[in-house]
């Protein structure tokens, strides 16, 4: 299986991103992921807080 390029904390900064107001497509492109894993790491991941 492949590790992760970011940890929990770092995926739990770019969803704050998205919350804050930033543009699915501008949050994706400035970390350089796909618009499907960022939703699927949302989906698991979006109601952890650091």
């Amino acid at each position: 299986m492949k590790r992760s390029r970011y940890n929990e904390e770092q995926i739990t900064t770019i969803l704050r991103q998205h919350k804050s107001g930033m543009a699915t497509a501008d949050v994706c492109r400035e970390h350089g992921i796909n618009s499907a894993t960022f939703y699927k790491r949302k989906s698991k991941l979006g109601g952890l807080k650091v």
